[in-house]
């Protein structure tokens, strides 16, 4: 999972993230009393990922200067600087949900569970786990379902909007 999140795309590899693996319970437990309706989701799981972006664009021009070819700090110069503070910081997310997406499909393919949460208090688990220069995103709990979990989909179907309103085939 690590490797896999490792080499996820973004936009001109920009890679604007930070993952955070947690599985120790005591952590966990704090992360759950400010998880909102996703407690049990937390508690239940092997480990809980932290997605996380970048909060600071000097910082992040730095690290694009120093690992990245001139290209792709030309294009971010150009085409992401002029733009105001929270557009760069909403296209930094766009980059961490990109290596999100890729997560649930690895973990899919894998044979393991995986719920992504948004109903979490990012500032929150910034300070339980200590997070500096990065904020949090997301989280997503993993692990494998137990026999009873009202989840699977053989037991409660997913419930998605009607095909027809949703694909276009042109």
């Amino acid at each position: 999972m690590k490797e896999i999140l490792r080499l996820s795309p973004s936009s001109i590899n920009s890679q604007p993230w930070k993952f955070t693996f947690v599985s120790d319970e005591a952590t966990k437990q704090k992360l759950s009393e400010v998880s909102w309706l996703n407690t049990s989701k937390v508690l239940d799981s092997d480990t809980i990922i932290v997605f996380s972006q970048i909060d600071d664009i000097s910082s992040f021009e730095q690290q694009i200067e120093a690992e990245l070819p001139e290209g792709a700090v030309n294009y971010f110069k150009e085409f992401i600087k002029p733009q105001s503070e929270a557009a760069i910081k909403a296209w930094f997310g766009k980059q961490v949900y990109l290596s999100l997406g890729v997560l649930l499909s690895a973990c899919a393919e894998m044979g393991i569970d995986a719920t992504p949460m948004e109903g979490i208090e990012p500032d929150n688990y910034d300070k339980i786990l200590g997070l500096e220069n990065y904020k949090t995103l997301a989280a997503v709990a993993i692990g494998y379902r137990a026999e009873d979990d009202k989840n699977q989909p053989s037991i409660n179907p997913k419930s998605r909007r009607d095909f027809e309103k949703v694909i276009k085939t042109v």
